[in-house]
């Protein structure tokens, strides 16, 4: 690693020499590790860079689609450290070990199909049980100053570890994987400078919930957020890796925290001595120059101050995750707005918190209330965040005390975070309250039931609604009754941050292996779940010429909306079977209701994937429409892939998240933009549309003509964000088709 930084620092030096100014913590890395040897004076948000990440990390939902693009681009290893998580696919039901056996016999061929593709391609493979994700990473791989892409949303967790980790589609990992270069529109930059500490019912999450409450769910579109100052030496390496975690709630490319003690003492934890010496030799260089911290406001775009010492805790949601309430105004949020009190569900857990800290501090209330006479009052549900964790806190006892309070331990998975939870005590359109310390909660997202409004909040304030069972408590001014009758308090949790007797050395069945080309890559010919790409065809060089509008949708469209997860999981690596699911989510604008839109041959409404593969079979493309914020949250491609695997050419909204615009630019579908958005309501259901994309260039607006039933027309601007090579993409159907042609590179 001396070598890494060695040359990390050089480019640094170089950078801040042609700039002429200082850099901040985030353009030192995005400098470190540019493709181009020589530097070049990026626009913020304007310019596209070229960059050399360091590894690519996947989930076993997003890493069959992304294997099965690796495998059409005709390389034989993976170019960069790869490595494949399973954690999605192990649903929530009874216990842990319960489910994962169900799990292991159900997923069966995908967990094969996965493994084996490990072992071809040189990709390491973490066996289902061995942790999430990001929790896996932040105690393996993640490294400060390092850059790493990785096939999930909330891959900008290992920021917490002072890296720039950045969510992307299947289609950006495999130009990694296959050695090309990664493009990357220069970001703008946040600097969020944190003073005080935390302390009472405070945690590292109510920092974020309290900045998406401020930003809103887009406030951090095309943006690294960048965390520094006094406080933030305060937080845990694990807590800042939940903020930088949850910074994708705000639509920000990543969130990042500079090089510290708490980072160092981390990498000391998770046997990484050697490493830690070795960054502490660096350690100027793993932060922003000290010029920036003197006068922040100089160089970053925005500036937010945010003091520890008067931070609340947060309640966020329901149904969106910058909907924030200090803890202390939910009685009256409850009382406003109607939102069921009593708490029907309690869950810790997830990507975003369940590290050491997280558990400790949840036991901490949790042995004050069994020591007052207290249980917990509704079902509290716990995913420990990987396989060393789980065997720490049994080891160190923190695992019995949970179970005592009345606590269920799930696997070390996603679970009911990403939809996989078969859930039977509530029916569906039963409206009911949960409470958990996941960081999205979209309507049906956690259980599938519309009418769950789900609240995000710290696993201590999850633990302590636990046992109080409502949603108005709050612990500096409430009391709860005992078992004997008494009425008692809880104070504030205390928890340590890393475990004092060090972290089990359990790996969780991590395969690692060299490339072995002679082993084939198990597909089952009659597979349901797995299916071999084929290549989407080209551009045929013409305009779309009085294409219909599939779906006009109205309000917030996420990838949950356009392609759901819970029981479509299973689908991940079957194209044709998981574009079943197209935008079943979607309300539809004409009708305001989901999942059925009208066919404009037959002027009968069917489910939206129906009325598509009509539309495909008659050789018709289509558009779709929507608003703002278009295809935020997950990073699944799955939500680009199925609209132009099923004849989709074009959506034009008002605007997009991040991932998914790159997503469908990736699969060789238009992503473009209303130049005026209230050009949105001139949409009507029976529009013919015709675009005039053989004028597409780089910076030039498109034409939009609106053929209307009642044979009036009239023409709207449309802007785009395509590059030369982007458009290039578009042309050839598909950057994967560049590739795979040796074009790409």
């Amino acid at each position: 690693m001396k070598d890494f930084y060695r040359h990390f620092k050089a480019r640094q030096c170089k950078a801040k020499e042609v700039l002429g100014r200082p850099l901040t913590f985030a353009e030192k890395i995005l400098y470190g590790h540019s493709w181009n040897p020589e530097i070049e004076n990026y626009r913020r948000g304007v310019d596209y860079a070229e960059l050399k990440p360091d590894r690519v990390a996947m989930q076993d939902a997003t890493a069959q689609m992304a294997i099965l693009q690796f495998m059409n681009s005709g390389r034989r290893s993976s170019a960069v450290p790869t490595s494949i998580h399973c954690d999605h696919l192990i649903e929530a039901e009874k216990a842990a070990a319960a489910d994962l056996e169900r799990a292991l016999m159900e997923n069966r061929e995908v967990y094969d199909f996965l493994e084996s593709a490990g072992r071809r391609y040189g990709m390491d493979f973490w066996k289902p049980g061995a942790g999430i994700i990001h929790q896996v990473v932040l105690e393996e791989y993640a490294f400060p100053g390092g850059m790493m892409i990785g096939t999930d949303s909330h891959t900008p967790n290992a920021g917490g570890l002072g890296m720039v980790a950045i969510g992307v589609g299947g289609a950006d990992a495999v130009d990694v994987m296959s050695g090309m270069s990664w493009e990357l529109k220069w970001p703008r930059f946040i600097g969020v400078r944190l003073t005080g500490k935390l302390g009472g019912w405070a945690s590292p999450k109510d920092v974020i919930l309290k900045l998406a409450g401020l930003l809103t769910v887009k406030g951090g579109t095309g943006t690294i957020v960048e965390y520094f100052g006094p406080g933030a030496e305060t937080i845990s390496c694990t807590g800042k890796a939940t903020i930088a975690n949850m910074g994708a709630e705000i639509g920000a490319t990543c969130s990042l925290f500079p090089y510290d003690d708490k980072m160092r003492d981390y990498l000391k934890c998770t046997g990484r001595e050697e490493l830690a010496a070795t960054t502490e030799l660096f350690r100027k260089a793993l932060r922003a120059d000290d010029a920036v911290y003197a006068d922040p406001e100089q160089y970053y775009d925005k500036l937010i101050e945010i003091d520890l010492d008067r931070l609340e805790p947060h309640l966020n949601g329901p149904f969106t995750p910058d909907l924030a309430w200090p803890l202390s105004r939910m009685k009256e949020a409850v009382a406003e707005h109607g939102y069921p009190e009593k708490i029907s569900a309690a869950l810790v857990g997830s990507c975003t918190n369940a590290s050491y800290e997280d558990i400790d501090r949840c036991v901490s209330i949790a042995r004050q209330a069994l020591a007052k006479g207290l249980k917990a009052a509704t079902p509290f549900l716990i995913n420990p965040g990987s396989a060393r964790i789980k065997e720490t806190i049994a080891r160190d006892g923190q695992l019995q005390v949970l179970e005592e309070l009345g606590g269920t331990i799930f696997a070390n998975a996603c679970g009911p975070c990403i939809g996989m939870w078969k859930r039977t005590d509530v029916k569906k359109g039963e409206i009911n309250t949960i409470v958990t310390s996941y960081n999205r909660n979209f309507a049906k997202r956690t259980d599938g039931n519309p009418e769950t409004r789900n609240f995000v909040a710290s696993p201590e304030t999850v633990t302590l609604l636990a046992i109080a069972g409502r949603l108005t408590f709050n612990p500096a001014t409430d009391e709860l009754i005992n078992d004997k009758g008494e009425n008692v308090r809880l104070e504030p949790p205390q928890g340590a941050e890393l475990p004092p007797r060090g972290l089990a050395s359990e790996k969780g069945g991590l395969i690692s292996v060299r490339p072995n080309p002679r082993i084939e890559v198990a597909i089952e010919a009659a597979s349901d779940r797995i299916q071999r790409l084929v290549p989407f065809d080209p551009w045929d060089g013409n305009d779309f010429q009085e294409i219909p509008v599939l779906l006009k949708a109205r309000g917030k469209c996420t990838t949950d909306h356009i392609s759901m997860a819970g029981p479509w999981l299973k689908y991940r690596g079957h194209l044709d079977n998981i574009s079943n699911n197209l935008f079943l989510g979607a309300v539809n604008a004409f009708t305001n209701e989901p999942g059925q839109t009208k066919n404009i041959f037959t002027l009968e409404y069917g489910e939206t994937h129906q009325v598509a593969r009509d539309y495909k079979r008659r050789g018709i493309g289509w558009v779709v429409i929507g608003e703002e914020n278009y295809g935020e949250g997950s990073s699944r491609e799955h939500a680009a892939m199925e609209p132009r695997f099923l004849g989709g050419q074009a959506v034009v909204v008002k605007s997009f998240a991040r991932i998914h615009e790159t997503n469908l630019k990736k699969q060789g579908m238009l992503a473009l933009t209303f130049a005026e958005p209230a050009d949105y309501d001139k949409i009507r259901e029976d529009d013919r549309v015709t675009i005039n994309v053989s004028q597409i260039a780089p910076g030039e607006p498109l034409t939009m003509t609106l053929l209307h039933a009642d044979g009036v027309s009239e023409s709207i601007q449309l802007n785009h964000t395509y590059n030369a090579n982007q458009i290039e993409w578009f042309k050839a159907g598909s950057a994967l088709n560049l590739i795979a042609a040796g074009k790409m590179g």
